[in-house]
């Protein structure tokens, strides 16, 4: 989960990145809202953690700017003002999530995943599809009852997937909720995460869309829309366009 961090307090936006990435959590970190608006409009975010009292742009500021131009990220308000009609603005103005400092970091963490459920449609943390089973918040995965060891980066990926049963999420989308600022991506790196995936979880879980990207399966019978096989093209009227994340 790729989250990106507005927090212009050097000291705690260091323990809040550390802390989260120590979680499971992919963090970019600015320290400004000119920053924050200029990200969250251009880069795929899978949640946002943005503080008020930011300079240059107040967070107020970057979150209506941000929803007027129809960027539907997560966002949780992280800030220091406690004031009831400060929350009602900020909430009304299209925040998803309101917390006052101090928070402790499994609390945050907890409402960043309720978040991000949330928005997928999901009532409970627990995701299961396909014989598959996937929880976020202790990183475990179960098929058919028995668990599953992955990697950091394989149980991402599959989150990424599972989230969306049966929706394309291209390789440039995948590499984006893999990977923060700085990390070195191979050109085959995500071909190599889904391969050891299928290993793991069976070859038809996660299928191919030729020139487009993955889907995971949403049922043994029914492969993706637009996925009859990966040896063909899609079928007609099936979903080429990739999924946002």
């Amino acid at each position: 989960m790729r989250l990106l961090l507005a927090e212009d307090d050097a000291l705690l936006g260091d323990g809040l990145r550390a802390g989260l990435r120590a979680i499971g959590f992919q963090v970019d970190w600015v320290r400004d809202g000119l920053a924050a608006e200029r990200e969250l409009s251009s880069q795929a975010y899978t949640a946002a953690v943005l503080d008020l009292g930011l300079p240059r742009i107040d967070g107020l500021d970057v979150l209506q700017s941000i929803r007027k131009a129809g960027v539907k990220t997560p966002v949780l308000v992280l800030t220091a003002r406690d004031a009831v009609p400060q929350r009602i603005e900020t909430l009304d103005a299209g925040a998803d999530d309101y917390v006052v400092k101090p928070i402790d970091l499994h609390e945050l963490a907890a409402r960043l995943r309720a978040l991000v459920r949330r928005s997928h449609g999901q009532v409970q943390d627990l995701i299961q599809v396909n014989g598959v089973e996937l929880d976020p918040g202790a990183r475990e995965v179960r098929l058919e009852g028995q668990p599953v060891k992955l990697s950091t980066r394989e149980f991402d990926l599959l989150h990424a997937l599972i989230l969306r049963p049966g929706r394309v999420l291209t390789r440039e989308q995948l590499e984006s909720h893999l990977y923060g600022w700085g990390e070195e991506v191979g050109s085959n790196t995500v071909e190599v995460h889904v391969h050891h995936l299928r290993r793991k979880l069976g070859s038809q879980r996660i299928r191919t869309v030729r020139g487009v990207g993955y889907a995971f399966a949403p049922s043994a019978a029914a492969p993706p829309a637009g996925t009859p096989s990966s040896d063909g093209p899609p079928a007609e009227g099936g979903l080429t366009q990739p999924a946002s994340l």
